[in-house]
């Protein structure tokens, strides 16, 4: 069996075949433009399966929302580059994507984020653990959900039953301490 053959059209003759709501188009779409969005993306939406979860929506949405396109505003990779960008950070900004990481043990989160990003350092050197540990738990509870987990205030203040203004006290007040120990 031979590989298929990637289909390539004109701008032109492609905003046609997507106006006629063509086959050909939908598959000219993908082999012309699947890696220049997904590279958009993945700069957006780092965790590969999201990426490509995004990509496959924004294929979705170019299809379905391509009347509400116009050659008079702009080129079409432009339109479909601002779909893809838009979409990604929508997803970065979901509940979904940003719950994914909350499950992490703060002693974990430094070495995820690392992972995630492709970084190596070694936190002990720093002592990042043992100005951490020197806090009240109350605050380390707060900064974990905070910086290292990605929550709100609001979204911590919830998640630890506290009311808003004391998570905004304890967090600055953490912030405030080690803030001490990184200028000793």
């Amino acid at each position: 069996m031979s590989p298929k053959r990637k289909i390539s059209l004109s701008e032109e003759d492609l905003i046609q075949a997507l106006r006629n709501r063509e086959k050909i188009a939908v598959e000219a779409l993908y082999d012309m433009y699947s890696a220049s969005l997904y590279g958009v993306i993945v700069r957006i939406v780092t965790e590969e399966a999201f990426a490509e979860d995004v990509l496959q929506e924004t294929f979705v949405k170019i299809w379905n929302s391509f009347a509400s396109y116009s050659a008079d505003k702009g080129r079409l990779f432009t339109w479909m580059v601002n779909i893809a960008r838009n979409l990604s950070i929508d997803k970065v900004r979901s509940k979904d994507f940003r719950n994914q990481g909350k499950n992490q043990e703060l002693e974990n989160n430094v070495t995820f984020i690392d992972e995630q990003r492709n970084t190596v350092y070694n936190p002990e050197l720093l002592g990042i653990k043992e100005m951490v540990a020197t806090l009240k738990p109350e605050q380390r509870a707060i900064l974990d959900l905070v910086y290292f987990k990605g929550y709100t205030h609001v979204e911590a203040a919830e998640e630890l039953d506290v009311p808003l203004g004391t998570i905004k006290t304890r967090l600055r007040m953490a912030i405030q301490q080690l803030r001490k120990h990184f200028n000793e």
